[in-house]
């Protein structure tokens, strides 16, 4: 009788249970950061773009804005505008006097005035998933399946705990599917664990963490069709508020839309026990609703049905995001709401997206490991909010229309103005980050229009050594380094440039920030630019101090391009005073951390203080 294999025992930085939108962002940011992570998955596959009937958990599939901005800053976001549907237009209809419904409006999809792509993109999460797996696997890394966690265990030793380089999470994992000759268990010691693991996730209910919150009376169907239609806006996102009851539409990749059908009690409750019984409801019995609502219009599927499924909306917050910083959940481990306003799959990736340059500086001894406090800070104010746009926006859509016989129902303007309202909400463009040891808003008033706490604003700069015009978030990338821009008024003149040089003279000093918190090499940490308001015809990217231009593409201008076709006015945008100048701090994620006088590095130098480690 031969003797059973022994687990092995092995230990990794950070290990991500959960291969969903939130787990594959964190792993990618990590490794593409050179960070030593391992991502695991219970399912044997990633996500497909067409999935058949058995399916019983919805695929989240919409992009908002900001989330296509922080897909750029990691060099992803070409592929998606390639393969996916652009949300441009809105349609809103209500009924009609004469039976049916009508269109009552058009808007644009998104109402985010500063938004660098202002439209959603619609592409299958298995798609979207497959974008960040490809990286990472450019990168090293790839999720290792099909493996589940069975136990973990947190050391109550505070010096362990404190200690960035300890291994103090415990993990046991089981390899459903092991190799031959191997065992089929693992022990993992991590420095830190990411629990991505979806609404029931196994990592939050095992660190014994509440879901705060409630459960509404809406019950939705969702199908994903190619549809058979005469409907003239099924290509656009279209809110239907009819007397048999509200229906939304997404359009998808190719020839495809997903259809959100509101549904009456009795078409899914069992009436003995008063629960949703899915067995009552199939695919075709949701076509069926779906027609009634788009009447005198067409609806119909050409090929049967790609996808479907059933939900109720819930709205809950976790009462916390991490245990001791050093065990973390993120996405819908963390937060659930209703579907219709696309924010699952980017309040996910935007999570993790906060998280893991906050992670890599603390692996690298650049951060004090207090900084890992403000992931749950930001994000759980965020998703309280997130929560209570929803429950807003959930009632206004489910809600009956208002019409002559039912005043009290939701009408066509108050439902516009709440669209159009909530459109920085729900664009992400407008996300606001409270003050913290890496927000910092002292100084908001010498850059108004650049929020501290939010990200930061596109504009077009052209670069001094060739006239090459450049968008300014394409120059600060989510490479893990701070960028500190240096708002130098006009070069060319005289006072400027002197005030400049002294500015140099003072950053580059050994006792400032740059060298105090640059750990020996301090580009690797930093990325100083400088953008001055001089003309494109008058300067020289060399009339900048050296320590300005530590390499030729490190110099903007507020200029035009050449053709006087985009770039120009960035000062006046951003609200910065040419004679005055100013420092702006961007943090590793885009967001602005703090401003500063050109004269007061003492307040830059402060604001590092009170996270970096020296």
């Amino acid at each position: 009788m031969s003797s059973p294999i022994a687990p092995r025992e092995t230990e990794v930085d950070v290990l991500i249970i959960g291969a969903g939108p939130a787990g594959v962002m964190c792993a990618n940011a990590l490794a593409m950061a050179g960070v030593n992570v391992r991502i695991i998955d219970q399912r044997s596959a990633p996500s497909s773009p067409a999935q058949p009937l058995k399916v019983a958990a919805g695929q989240a599939d919409g992009i908002q804005p900001r989330t296509i901005e922080v897909l750029q800053s990691y060099g992803l976001a070409e592929r998606l505008l390639r393969e996916g549907n652009q949300m441009q237009m809105a349609a809103f209809y209500n009924p009609s006097p004469s039976g049916g419904i009508e269109r009552t409006s058009r808007a644009p999809d998104v109402t985010a005035p500063n938004a660098r792509w202002p439209f959603e993109v619609t592409l299958h999460q298995g798609a979207i998933e497959a974008i960040f797996l490809d990286s990472m696997k450019a990168h090293g890394v790839a999720v290792e399946r099909p493996i589940i966690p069975t136990s973990l265990e947190l050391s109550k030793s505070e010096d362990e705990l404190r200690d960035p380089n300890a291994h103090p999470v415990k993990v046991t994992l089981k390899y459903l599917d092991p190799p031959a000759g191997q065992s089929d268990t693992e022990i993992v010691n991590a420095k830190f664990v990411l629990g991505a693991d979806g609404a029931h996730s196994w990592v939050r209910k095992t660190l014994g963490i509440t879901m705060d919150g409630e459960q509404t009376d809406y019950i939705w169907g969702v199908i994903d069709i190619d549809p058979d239609s005469d409907f003239p806006d099924v290509r656009c996102k279209t809110a239907v508020h009819s007397h048999n009851g509200s229906c939304m539409i997404i359009p998808r990749e190719g020839d495809l839309i997903r259809l959100y059908i509101q549904l009456a009690d009795r078409d899914v409750l069992d009436p003995a026990t008063g629960r949703v019984d899915k067995s009552r409801v199939t695919p075709e019995k949701l076509l069926a609703v779906a027609k009634e609502s788009f009447k005198p219009f067409s609806m119909g599927a050409k090929d049967g049905f790609e996808w479907w499924t059933l939900y109720i909306i819930g709205q809950r917050v976790a009462s916390r995001f991490s245990l001791n910083e050093r065990v973390f959940i993120a996405g819908d481990a963390c937060h659930t709401h209703s579907p219709k306003a696309g924010q699952g799959m980017n309040a996910s990736m935007n999570d993790t997206h906060n998280l893991a340059w906050k992670l890599t500086h603390v692996l690298r001894g650049w951060a004090d490991i207090s900084v890992l406090k403000t992931y749950e800070f930001e994000r759980r104010k965020y998703a309280q909010d997130l929560i209570d746009f929803d429950k807003k926006f959930s009632k206004l859509f489910s809600g009956k229309p208002r019409t002559e016989d039912n005043q009290d129902g939701v009408s066509h303007e108050e439902f516009l103005e709440a669209f159009q309202t909530f459109g920085l909400f729900t664009s992400g463009i407008g996300v606001h980050y409270q003050p913290s040891a890496i927000t910092h808003a002292q100084h908001q008033a010498l850059a108004p229009a650049l929020v501290i706490g939010e990200r930061m604003v596109p504009h077009v700069f052209v670069r001094a050594a060739d006239a090459r015009p450049y968008d300014i978030q394409d120059v600060l990338p989510a490479d893990t380094r701070f960028k500190i821009l240096v708002f130098t008024g006009v070069i060319t003149d005289a006072v400027h440039a002197a005030r400049a040089a002294a500015l140099a003279e003072e950053m580059n000093a050994p006792g400032s920030f740059y060298h105090r918190f640059g750990h020996g090499d301090p580009a690797r940490v930093f990325d100083v630019l400088s953008i001055s308001a001089a003309k494109k015809e008058d300067v020289n990217y060399t009339d900048l101090p050296k320590f300005f231009r530590q390499h030729w593409s490190k110099v903007l201008l507020d200029d035009t391009d050449l053709y006087a076709r985009v770039g120009g006015g960035g000062y006046e945008r951003y609200g910065i005073d040419a004679a005055k100048g100013a420092i702006v701090v961007v943090r590793p994620d885009g967001y602005v951390g703090t401003v500063a006088p050109l004269d007061g590095l003492r307040d830059v130098d402060a604001y590092f203080s009170a996270f970096m480690a020296a």
